[in-house]
Order: C-alpha cells, then structure tokens, then sequence
C-alpha cells in the first residue's frame, strides 16, 4: 500500500512537470515579453545616459571604439541584471494582464487547470532568468565592471576613485595589528605607520613604527623609513632605529584602496576569499562587502517573488484594463527597489545585520505576494 503511495507521489509529480501546450504558451509569452521589456528600457537606458555622458566623452576625446566596446558594450549586461526582478515584474504584469483582458485565463481556469497549477509555467521561466542572472551577477558581470569603471574614470569622472584612504586599522595575521594614519593608493605610499604585535595572553611583544611607508611592488614588501623597533621581553626592552627596513604583511594596495566602486568588479570566488580577509584584518569595510555577497543571493529569489505578485495582480479583469494593472506592478516593483537600498543604508550605518538587510525585503513581499495569491481568482 506504502509502496503503492509512493509511485502514485511520483507519479503525479512527473505528470505536473509535463510541459502542456498552453505551458508552452505561457513561457513563450513570458520570456519573449521579457526580452522586448529589456532590449526597449535598455535601449533608452543608453541613449539617456549617453545624452548625459557626450560632453565629457569630447572633453576627453574618448575613441568611439572605447565608448562602444569598453563602456556600453560592459554597460548593458551590468544595467540588465542590476534591475531583472523589475524587467521580470513589468514583462509578468503586461503579458498576463492581456490574457485576462481577452479571457484567456478564465478559459484556462475553466478547463480544469488549477490557478497553483497556471503557476508552473511562469515559475519555470522564473527559474531560466534568476539562473542567468545569478551567473551573470557572480561570474560575467564583475569582469566587465572593472572593464566599464576603467572607463569611467578615464573619460567620465572628473577625479579618480582611488581617494586617500584615512585611519587605517587591519589586523594582518592572529595577533598582528597594523595601523596607518593616511594611505595614498596612487603613490601606493602611508603616513605614520605602526605595527604591533601581542603574545597569546594581550601582551605586547614588539612594535615597529615608521613616518612614511611605501609598497615595492618589485619585491612585493612594505618599505617603512625613519623606524622605530621596540622589542619587549620579561627581563628588559629593546630599541633600535634605522632609516628603512622591509617587512611582508597579507595587505596590499589594492586592499587598502577598494571602495563601494570596486565591489562589484570581484567574482564570487574573489569576494569569498576578501571578506575572509576583511574578517581576519577587523576592517571598517567588511558590511559593504557582506551585502554585496548577500545582495548577489537575495535578486535571484527576488523574480520568483515578483512573478507570484504579477501574477496574482493581473490575472483578474479590471476596468482600469493593462494600464491600471502596470500602474500598480510599477508602484510596487520600485517600492520593492527603494526598500532594498533603505535596508542596505541601515546595515551600513546601523547595527542590522547584512544578511537579514538583504533578505527583508524579500521576506516581507513573500508574504505580500502570499496574500495576493490567496486573493487571485482561482
């Protein structure tokens, strides 16, 4: 009888994920009217920013070449993933809401389909476009940054990102504190440089101070002049003096100099192994980076919860017709947006851990897209 059960379960579960002709339908309305959505805002996307941009491309006698290849050809993936859900949630109210205006989803529902099953087809798109962009977002998308913000500074920006970076505070190894005063990541060159280290009890054993400090990027070692070396035992304290001395820390310059800019340019291998770093050095920076990591897992799951909401705002007929119902999804979709980055503001300059600033949002529309669901004509 169990057993009897069991391939009645798979059975069933088989029959769901095969693909029926009004399947078919839906997934090629789905996708087809999310790729017009992104080709028509991307398209006007790049002539805006390209009407704000022209002056300074002149100004800089940017090649036509770079512009095309090095900037929007970077530009546009960058633009598409960054608002997907949004794309997914337009393209989801538009299609759906003209079924319901021609009554195709009261035909649908009337042959025996029911509303949770409808939802498969738009779920399996939802699947193909949070897949392409957790890819793109973790592994293609980073690379073409570095390639656009390159850009950017070059022809755009009127002062380079790579700012002085003040009071610097990094532990380089278990024990080893670093501290720096200033840090210019041109010059690749510190003021007021101090390293300290501690025995296993809080005890400090020697310190190294020095008012200038400079990276070799030859030997790959920090050059500190005018040092100080205190060395300190249980019987007596030491002190030596000399014009340099070179020492090897896990830092470099790149390190000390990354900002909100640069985040985006690492893979997902490449922000794993950072924010170890960061977590091992004690950095002021570490939440930029957990939210960035956070944010690249939050999207994706962000389309599925955006398809459930459209589904269940359109799929009725209104008066109001396709227009009311893209009134409201848009209404939506950017408080969805707004609320990501008031969340990401709060985890930055308050006490809100990174991984729950990213996921409220996603658990707080799960819940709105649950009521909305409960209240769509079944």
């Amino acid at each position: 009888m169990e057993r009897s059960n069991g391939h009645k379960t798979v059975g069933s579960f088989i029959g769901l994920l095969r693909l029926k002709i009004i399947d078919r339908y839906i997934i090629r309305k789905f996708l087809g009217t999310f790729f017009f959505c992104l080709v028509l805002i991307l398209t006007i996307a790049v002539v805006f920013d390209f009407a704000e941009k022209i002056d300074n491309f002149m100004e800089k006698d940017a090649p036509v070449k770079a512009i095309i290849f090095d900037y929007y050809l970077n530009f546009i993936p960058y633009f598409a993933t960054l608002f997907s859900p949004l794309f997914v949630f337009i393209s989801v109210i538009f299609f759906t809401s003209k079924m319901a205006a021609n009554t195709e989803i009261i035909a649908i529902l009337n042959s025996g389909m029911s509303f949770r099953r409808m939802m498969l087809p738009y779920f399996l798109s939802a699947l193909v476009i949070a897949l392409f962009t957790y890819l793109l977002t973790n592994f293609v998308i980073p690379k073409a940054n570095l390639s656009r913000i390159s850009f950017e500074d070059k022809y755009y920006r009127a002062t380079t990102r790579r700012a002085p970076v003040m009071n610097i505070h990094r532990q380089v190894y278990k024990n080893v504190l670093v501290y720096m005063e200033s840090f210019n990541p041109i010059s690749q060159a510190g003021r007021n440089f101090t390293l300290e280290k501690f025995d296993e009890n809080g005890r400090l054993e020697s310190k190294l101070s020095g008012n200038m400090v400079r990276f070799d990027t030859a030997s790959g070692k920090w050059v500190i002049m005018n040092y100080y070396q205190r060395k300190i035992t249980e019987r007596e304290d030491s002190l030596t003096k000399g014009d340099r001395i070179d020492t090897t820390l896990t830092i470099t310059p790149s390190d000390l100099s990354m900002g909100p800019g640069f985040v985006g340019t690492m893979t997902y291998n490449q922000l794993n192994n950072y924010v170890s770093q960061l977590k091992l050095q004690g950095s002021d920076e570490l939440k930029l980076f957990l939210i960035e990591k956070y944010k690249r897992f939050a999207n994706p799951f962000a389309v599925f919860i955006l398809t459930l909401i459209g589904v269940s705002l359109s799929s009725r007929k209104i008066r109001g017709g396709i227009g009311m119902n893209i009134g409201i999804g848009l209404g939506l979709s950017f408080s969805y947006i707004l609320f990501m980055q008031f969340a990401s503001q709060f985890s930055l300059k308050g006490n809100l851990g990174p991984m729950l600033a990213m996921w409220i949002p996603n658990l707080l529309y799960a819940v709105v897209a649950m009521v909305l669901y409960k209240l769509a004509p079944k």
